[in-house]
C-alpha cells in the first residue's frame, strides 16, 4: 500500500512549481523560502479527500474548526521571519504541522504549541515522516506561549488574537521579532520588534485567520 508521504513521488513537480511561481508573482522574493515551499509536500498535511487541492493557493479545512493556511500567507510570514534570522522560533498554533515543517527547514530550532491534542498528534506523525528533528511540540494554551523554553528570537502566531497577549511579548528577547495576525472582523498582519522595554509595531497587510482561542482540547 502506498503511503501518503510516498505519494509525493506521484505528485506532479510541475504542479508544485506552478504554486511556487504564483507565490513569486504574488510578491514573495526570498529564493530560500520559495525553494522550501516547493519542497515540503503540502498534500500530506490534508485528509486524502482534499489532497488533490493541496497545491492551490488557498486555505483548506483540517477539522476542529481549523484550517491549513493559504500557501501565500505561510510564505509571507516565513519570509518576514527569515529577514531577522532568529535561531530559536516559537510557533503558536501547530495545526496541521505544515507551517511548522516549512519553518523547520529554515531555522535551527522550532518550538510549536497546539491547544487541540488530536491535531497535534497528527502533526507529530507528519513531522516524524519528514524527519523534522529540530521541532519540539507542546500541548497547551497557545496564548500563554512556552515560557520555560523562552525567551525566543522569533515568535510566529498562526491564529488571530484581538490583541497580542502580554505573555507572548514577555517571551520575546531583546531585538526579537513577533509576526501575528491581529483583530476580529478586520484583521491585519503585524510585525513587532522588541527594543528593550519598547515594542515597535508595524502593520503590513489585511489577512484572515481563525481566532486565537484559550484553553486546551484533549
Amino acid at each position: 500500500m502506498t503511503t501518503q508521504l510516498e505519494g509525493i513521488g506521484m505528485t506532479s513537480r510541475r504542479t508544485r512549481m506552478r504554486l511556487v511561481q504564483r507565490l513569486r508573482d504574488g510578491g514573495i522574493q526570498s529564493d530560500r523560502v520559495l525553494e522550501v515551499m516547493g519542497e515540503v509536500p503540502r498534500h500530506i498535511f490534508l485528509d486524502e479527500a482534499l489532497s488533490h487541492r493541496a497545491y492551490e493557493d488557498t486555505s483548506l479545512p483540517i477539522g476542529y474548526g481549523q484550517t491549513l493556511s493559504q500557501p501565500y500567507i505561510v510564505a509571507r510570514m516565513t519570509e518576514l521571519m527569515l529577514a531577522h534570522g532568529p535561531a530559536r522560533v516559537l510557533e503558536l498554533g501547530t495545526g496541521s504541522g505544515y507551517q511548522t515543517a516549512v519553518l523547520s527547514r529554515l531555522f535551527p530550532e522550532i518550538y510549536s504549541v497546539e491547544r487541540i491534542k488530536a491535531l497535534q498528534d497528527r502533526a507529530r506523525e507528519r513531522l516524524r515522516q519528514l524527519q523534522a528533528r529540530n521541532v519540539f511540540l507542546k500541548h497547551a494554551d497557545g496564548g500563554m506561549g512556552w515560557p520555560e523554553r523562552g525567551p525566543f528570537a522569533g515568535i510566529i502566531v498562526t491564529a488571530a488574537p484581538v490583541e497580542i497577549p502580554r505573555e507572548l511579548l514577555a517571551q520575546l528577547e531583546d531585538g526579537g521579532v513577533l509576526i501575528a495576525p491581529v483583530g476580529e472582523e478586520n484583521q491585519v498582519l503585524v510585525e513587532v520588534i522588541r527594543r528593550g522595554d519598547r515594542f515597535e509595531h508595524r502593520e503590513l497587510e489585511p489577512v484572515r485567520f481563525v481566532p486565537l482561542l484559550g484553553g486546551v482540547v484533549r
